[in-house]
């Protein structure tokens, strides 16, 4: 659930990309949701780069953690003519000409996910019944209900087969419900720094996070559109997951007990270390682009999220003997959010299955964030595993 960086692209970019926009599900067949609910019309907004082959073979879905969006790379064309406008996708690091996922080669896609507030139908996104915001009269959502509103814009495109699906921590759980859910779909996936259930350390910080939006008096039950809206709760929601998004040698080393702009101890309350700015930068930036509503329903499926429970009477081994896909799962040395031994057991459980799956844990100081962030040995793993991948779908 991680913070997307702003971290320039290396190397060559796909350039313009547009974000476009898949409705579905209208009334009186509306998309049944795993509560029981049904939600309808639903919009995904979606981007694509590369090109599908004729035999719509080639396309790979990157999956979007809890706060991103469907801008995996490329840059939107400048508003007002201003190129600081423009700003690279939040992977573009890993999308694009000759990267590890080769627009040359692949056609790539990534939707936003249902529930969020950008762009695809989620609280903030307005009821057609009402007139209004759904607000906290939006139905309950999964990252079943996800995926499956991804499955409906994978059937507008036309696309039967996915060579790869690839995402980390919520994303990562996507992965994981495509495979399950539809395995003659997915030839092969990549789950990073993810986890097959949350531990009750991870949903303990969700409801903290979430605890601070609805103390929020702004808050107002969820109806505040159109009104003072709870950015303090949403700020502090968001310095609490960015901590867990970190790790502590990545804190000493980036801001130890450094103060900010100050030689000496001022005796105030006040932001006097740098971690302390820090987490407020990050705050105040978070309420910027996005919704109160959206940050507590999309915690919420993450915290519901168990592959063993809901396909396997609480074992991992019997969920996974539903999938077909080739598996590269990886983990990162730091990440206190989705430790190691997580993706170990899901390894496990694979394995019981016979399915083929390479397992590595990179050795990485920045925590669970560190998927997000250039690394040359995740570029190779991923450039390797969907050549492979590709050799192996042609002679099926």
């Amino acid at each position: 659930m991680s913070e997307y960086t702003d971290q320039a692209p290396n190397g060559a970019t796909i350039g313009i990309v547009e974000k476009q926009f898949f409705t579905f599900a209208a009334p009186p067949n509306g998309m049944a949701l795993e509560s029981g609910a049904t939600l309808g019309p639903v919009t995904i907004a979606y981007e694509t780069c590369g090109t599908l082959n004729a035999d719509k073979t080639n396309a790979v879905l990157v999956l979007h953690a809890l706060s991103g969006d469907s801008h995996m790379a490329g840059f939107y064309k400048p508003e007002n003519g201003k190129a600081s406008n423009a700003k690279p996708g939040w992977w573009d690091i890993m999308v694009g000409p000759g990267k590890g996922i080769d627009t040359n080669k692949y056609f790539v896609i990534c939707s936003n996910i249902l529930g969020s507030c950008m762009g695809s139908t989620g609280p903030a996104a307005i009821d057609p019944e009402t007139g209004k915001e759904y607000a906290i009269n939006f139905p309950m959502i999964t990252i079943a209900d996800m995926v499956k509103a991804q499955k409906e814009l994978m059937d507008h495109l036309g696309i039967k087969k996915i060579l790869s699906v690839i995402g980390g921590s919520v994303g990562g759980m996507q992965v994981l419900e495509w495979c399950v859910r539809y395995p003659d779909m997915v030839v092969s996936a990549v789950p990073l720094a993810t986890t097959c259930r949350h531990s009750a350390l991870a949903i303990a910080f969700n409801e903290v996070a979430r605890q601070s939006i609805m103390a929020d008096p702004n808050w107002n039950n969820g109806d505040y559109y159109g009104k003072r809206k709870p950015d303090m709760g949403l700020a502090i929601a968001r310095m609490i997951g960015h901590i867990t998004y970190l790790s502590d040698e990545s804190m000493r080393l980036k801001f130890g007990r450094k103060l900010q702009n100050k030689s000496a101890l001022s005796f105030e309350f006040g932001a006097e270390f740098q971690v302390e700015s820090y987490l407020q930068y990050q705050g105040n930036k978070f309420i910027e682009r996005f919704d109160a509503n959206c940050f507590l329903y999309i915690t919420k499926a993450a915290d519901y999220f168990d592959l063993a429970r809901e396909y396997g009477n609480d074992s991992l081994v019997k969920a996974f003997s539903l999938c077909k896909a080739k598996f590269l799962v990886v983990s990162y040395s730091s990440d206190w959010l989705y430790p190691t031994y997580q993706s170990k057991e899901m390894v496990t459980a694979m394995k019981k299955n016979g399915l083929d799956v390479s397992f590595c844990e990179i050795d990485a100081q920045w925590g669970h964030d560190a998927f997000l962030l250039p690394d040359l040995r995740l570029d190779n793993l991923i450039t390797g595993f969907l050549r492979s991948a590709a050799h192996d779908a042609l002679t099926i």
